[in-house]
């Protein structure tokens, strides 16, 4: 039978209590959510002087399937860019066996073999050359080069896998994150089922082997394939992108289709009138170039997660996550995020000579027969910090803070540097 969590088991030694929280997909019940929010709100003591930011990119790409750099290059790169920790997420591989790579004829793709072979010199790059004069490079598995890279406090890298379906013509991407198994496209009859199916492989996985993992539906309007209404059903989904860095996701949505912002607010609504659990935004950079930089390439460094948690571990991460204890970036960084059980505020780490506007956006159901689902602007203020207290009719309160300052090498030209809060509750 197929399982699922609905928030952080961190703190939760209690195996009664345990049991609890993995309740099976097909047995939910408001009874179920109601032990829900008991235990949430009992147990939300991790958020103490202890925890602190860590900077992470969960969707990332590279050589194992279709990026273009070395995955010890591309580990560099965020490392020496203050990242606390990367999760590496080929298309239905793992970076465990056997793969060797040939090096592209094209002048960037021999340099970069060039640079790699310098950098990392002849006892360490496996490589050979064939008749032809052709170069094949034996990748490292994240087991060999992991001992690079880490450090206690300082950085980690977790294991993910970009599970790549399809429903006919239709792209469906989810990413499992610190799988300890591959994972393989589960199928299905329809856009919704295959997300379901595979969201339920990776938590039959995460019961079945203890590892915390969690999985999050990736870039929706990618070849315009994953509408609102495939994911309202979804049984044990608890987090998507509201931003991906690629060029073709269509993060802004069209005159027909929602943008990512506008999706989160419907399927927010949907799933707390349906009793689920709230979804989560992620920023991803979804990066597979590295060997030039410009508007229409999927490079890396332009959207990140800032998660608040105890220590560099997955299990904290993860815990932390769950718990909402997290936010969304392209740029803008906070330096505090409070919520109690009826309010939520906001204080920006401020650049200099930057102007910021915070909205909060909530959602509300109008009618009591034919319900209505709406978007609402709930506050909006021109500053560096605020507040928004929930009303009676409000079911939950997000925050997102725009700048004035463009970002670097954006996703689309003219685009600011941005931030998104997760989405406070009404109890």
């Amino acid at each position: 039978m197929f399982t699922y969590t609905e928030f952080s088991i961190k703190h939760l030694t209690n195996r009664f209590l345990l049991d609890l929280l993995y309740p099976s997909i097909y047995l939910q019940n408001k009874m179920r959510n109601i032990l829900f929010l008991i235990l949430i709100g009992s147990i939300s003591v991790q958020a103490q002087s202890t925890t602190r930011w860590y900077k992470g990119n969960t969707h990332t790409h590279t050589l194992w399937s279709d990026g273009d750099d070395f995955p010890e290059l591309v580990v560099d790169w965020y490392k020496s860019r203050d990242y606390d920790f990367l999760a590496l997420s080929d298309h239905n591989t793992l970076a465990d066996k056997e793969f060797w790579k040939e090096v592209p004829e094209h002048p960037f793709r021999q340099q970069r073999f060039r640079d790699y072979l310098k950098k990392y010199g002849e006892d360490w790059v496996d490589y050979k050359t064939d008749s032809a004069g052709k170069i094949s490079v034996r990748l490292k598995t994240l087991k060999e080069f992991r001992p690079l890279f880490e450090e206690k406090e300082k950085f980690l890298l977790i294991q993910a896998e970009e599970v790549s379906d399809k429903f006919g013509d239709k792209p469906i991407h989810m990413n499992a994150v610190n799988v300890k198994e591959l994972l393989h496209p589960m199928g299905g009859n329809s856009v919704m089922e295959v997300m379901q199916n595979n969201l339920d492989a990776m938590y039959e996985q995460r019961q079945r082997t203890g590892q915390p993992m969690f999985t999050h539906v990736n870039h929706p309007n990618f070849i315009w394939a994953i509408k609102a209404d495939d994911m309202r059903g979804l049984r044990g989904e608890r987090f998507f992108e509201v931003y991906n860095g690629h060029p073709l996701v269509h993060n802004y949505g069209d005159s027909t289709t929602f943008g990512m912002d506008e999706l989160w607010d419907d399927l927010l609504v949907s799933y707390l009138t349906d009793n689920k659990p709230p979804l989560y935004g992620l920023a991803t950079d979804d990066s597979h170039n590295y060997l030039e930089s410009k508007v229409g390439l999927s490079n890396p460094g332009r959207g990140w997660i800032m998660v608040k948690a105890a220590e560099l571990t997955p299990e904290a991460l993860i815990g932390a996550m769950e718990s909402g204890d997290f936010y969304a970036t392209t740029g803008v960084l906070l330096s505090d995020v409070k919520t109690s059980q009826e309010t939520l505020s906001v204080v920006i780490d401020t650049k200099p000579e930057t102007n910021y506007t915070i909205q909060f956006w909530g959602g509300r159901v109008k009618g009591k027969e034919n319900q209505e689902r709406v978007r609402v602007l709930l506050k909006e203020v021109k500053g560096t910090s605020a507040s928004y207290k929930l009303n009676p009719d409000d079911l939950y309160v997000r925050a997102k803070i725009l700048s004035d300052t463009p970002q670097k090498n954006p996703y689309q030209e003219g685009d600011v540097e941005t931030a998104w809060t997760q989405p406070l509750v009404r109890k």
